[in-house]
């Protein structure tokens, strides 16, 4: 019984690890974007970014590591989602990591 009351967020496969850092992304045409990385985790992240990005986009994110030993992660991810924020001046975009380059 205790299985079935879950909420929603614990039911996931792996839990988010909020980070909110800065992240650099680029698109299949070659445009450099920053955003800030809100949270992480094993199969998605979530993106805080100025522009509207369309669903089944493909990007190419960099998160710079705060630790020299340790190399950025870079990762191709694509757009599940992209919604307004709440301040109304940016968007919000979920998107599933497709593949960890390093």
């Amino acid at each position: 019984m205790a299985n079935t009351m879950r909420d929603y967020s614990e039911k996931r496969d792996f839990h988010r690890m909020r980070v909110n850092t800065p992240v650099e992304i680029s698109d299949s045409q070659g445009r450099q974007l920053e955003g800030i990385c809100k949270d992480l985790s094993g199969t998605g992240m979530q993106l805080a970014v100025q522009d509207a990005m369309p669903v089944g986009t493909q990007l190419q994110t960099r998160l710079p590591s705060s630790n020299d030993r340790f190399p950025p992660l870079e990762a191709t991810v694509e757009v599940l989602r992209c919604e307004l924020d709440e301040s109304g001046d940016g968007y919000l975009v979920g998107a599933a990591i497709q593949e960890i380059k390093r």
